[in-house]
């Protein structure tokens, strides 16, 4: 089968935190996820993460590091020190397109400066300006699971609301010394993600005693969406270009069966865990089921006619989103699966990867059509790609013929779904090159077609090897053949 859309755009996407390394070089500070050691999991499908976790005495001992802790985060790929190789793979490849994160930390280390730090820049402006030499487009997230643990320890995180305003002077210097490099641009990643763990946007409920949990997620995404539309709108003035779009952690879901009851637990579930999020940025107002909501969880959002409106007016050029796996829902619960940050309903159709990811192909075609029906907005699949443990063998490379498979499988989905009159221009896979998972803060879980030569330990070399999957995707893009 060949794909007939000549003009989409394949990619692959990082993030700094699980990517650059030298999490404190040149003026960097620490953003948590650097704060969060590597605890050897019992089973594949744990999830270190939790709030529980998350908290601020928990990740200050990293501080010192009495326990002589390992901190994957701070050495991840080391992209820092090898951005031109990693590039040129990619060229290689035939990428046509990298999403990759700015760290915060990097441009504003405390995030209250008047100016910004030059080292930061100056790495950015190399890594950026060497991608256009290679013929890649970029996508940049301004903020990917890292906002300084600086403004937590004084600001008390993104509660509090002179944080949109250190955002949006971010966002101004990125356009100012990048906008006219950069192609498109993602305020947030996965900021849904904020409503359920806000202290990875360092928001720690230990700052802020006499609010509620609810309370504390919901203020802390609305000030994230607050900021979103206000870098929207401020990205729309100085780059007169739309090319401004979101990121939201898609869980698509099934009915458990057709039993009218499970059908309206599974539609409750959809307004609740995505079309709330989509709806907001793509509409500019909140949901009246969400109004709902905040009522019985006694939500009161502290907001204003003002910020009302700046929702209202600032609404995104495109939608993007990450998709990996699907679940099911039903008003008995299901028994669980892996998945992105939370786990998912079983399904017995879909067979799992290690991490009891459900490998649904079919999943990507229906999200694109439903996304697509009900926003009529551009869709670009951000992130997408299968987990494994993997070693290299005697030839130096991984025969991933799963990775492969799933590529291949998600890859006919998408030119179905445009079949199907869909409009989505762009495909990124997840860890193009190996990086720190999130959420288990391994580097055994690789999705790369680039091997990276580390251990959950960072024992090893760091160099990079190709992938059965590395020649297979550029003899894709090279002939379009499926």
């Amino acid at each position: 089968m060949k794909f007939t859309k000549k003009d989409f755009l394949w990619g692959g996407a990082t993030a700094a935190n699980q990517f650059e390394g030298e999490f404190n070089k040149d003026g960097k500070s620490w953003s948590v996820l650097e704060m969060m050691p590597y605890i050897k999991l019992e089973e594949r499908g744990g999830m270190p993460l939790s709030n529980s976790k998350l908290s601020k005495e928990y990740l200050e001992k990293s501080f010192e590091n009495k326990e002589g802790l390992h901190y994957p985060k701070r050495i991840a790929s080391d992209h820092y020190n090898r951005y031109k190789e990693d590039i040129d793979l990619l060229a290689e490849a035939k990428i046509d397109v990298y999403r990759m994160s700015i760290a915060w930390g990097r441009i504003y280390p405390n995030g209250d400066e008047s100016k910004p730090n030059e080292k930061g820049l100056e790495f950015y402006r190399n890594v950026l300006t060497y991608c256009k030499q290679k013929g890649i487009k970029l996508m940049v997230t301004l903020n990917h699971y890292d906002t300084p643990y600086t403004i937590a320890q004084k600001y008390g995180g993104w509660m509090n609301k002179e944080v949109i305003n250190m955002f949006v002077k971010y966002a101004k210097t990125l356009f100012t010394e990048f906008g006219d490099i950069v192609d498109y641009w993602l305020p947030f990643n996965e900021i849904n993600v904020c409503s359920i763990f806000p202290m990875m946007s360092a928001t720690f409920p230990e700052d802020h005693p006499n609010v509620s949990f609810d309370q504390l997620r919901f203020q802390t995404l609305h000030n994230q969406l607050v900021a979103q539309a206000k870098v929207v709108q401020l990205g729309h003035e100085m780059l007169k270009k739309k090319i401004f779009g979101c990121m939201i952690a898609n869980m698509t879901n099934y009915p458990m069966d057709c039993n009218p009851v499970n059908i309206i637990e599974w539609q409750k579930a959809e307004q609740t865990y995505r079309y709330f999020y989509f709806d907001i940025i793509a509409k500019g107002v909140y949901p009246t089921y969400a109004i709902k909501m905040f009522e019985k969880l006694n939500v009161k959002l502290d907001t204003n006619e003002e910020e009302m409106n700046i929702l209202k007016n600032n609404t995104v050029d495109f939608l993007s989103f990450s998709y990996y796996s699907s679940g099911i829902i039903g008003k008995k619960e299901a028994d669980q699966s892996g998945g992105n940050l939370i786990s998912m309903g079983k399904n017995p159709f879909l067979k799992e990867n290690e991490w009891g990811w459900q490998i649904d192909p079919q999943g990507l075609r229906y999200t694109l059509n439903d996304l697509w029906d009900r926003y009529n907005l551009p869709l670009f699949i951000s992130e997408n790609g299968i987990g494994w443990d993997e070693k290299l063998n005697d030839k130096k490379t991984v025969d991933d013929d799963y990775r492969i498979d799933y590529m291949k499988q998600h890859f006919m989905a998408i030119h179905d779904a445009i079949e199907d009159g869909v409009n989505v221009f762009g495909y990124t896979m997840w860890g193009v090159i190996d990086l720190v998972s999130t959420s288990s803060n391994e580097m055994s879980k690789r999705y790369g077609i680039i091997y990276v030569d580390y251990d959950d330990l960072h024992n090893g070399t760091g160099d990079r090897f190709k992938k059965k999957s590395f020649n297979w995707f550029k003899n894709f893009k090279e002939t379009l053949e499926l």
